[in-house]
């Protein structure tokens, strides 16, 4: 499991650097997606640890928080390469 979260940590990072090396807006774009499909990855792995007590609620609440102020950023982040996409 840890290795499986690690995976997915670095994922999202890795896949935002990556979009934005990319030609195209919707090349980005795709990348962003990947890498909120790792974040829920991530999210989903932190509520299974808790589960199993591997991790403490109030561990799994702060790093909730967190990924979902990451989500947020991905999401403005998205919008914003969408609206210039139409302009």
């Amino acid at each position: 499991m840890t290795s499986q979260l690690r995976r997915a940590a670095v994922s999202v990072p890795s896949n935002i650097a990556e979009g934005q090396g990319r030609r195209t807006a919707g090349e980005f774009l795709n990348a962003l997606s990947i890498a909120h499909g790792s974040l829920r990855e991530i999210e989903t792995q932190l509520m299974l640890a808790e589960r199993l007590k591997l991790i403490q609620s109030k561990t799994l609440e702060s790093l909730l928080n967190q990924t979902t102020e990451i989500g947020k950023m991905l999401n403005g982040l998205s919008n914003s390469l969408r609206k210039k996409r139409t302009l």
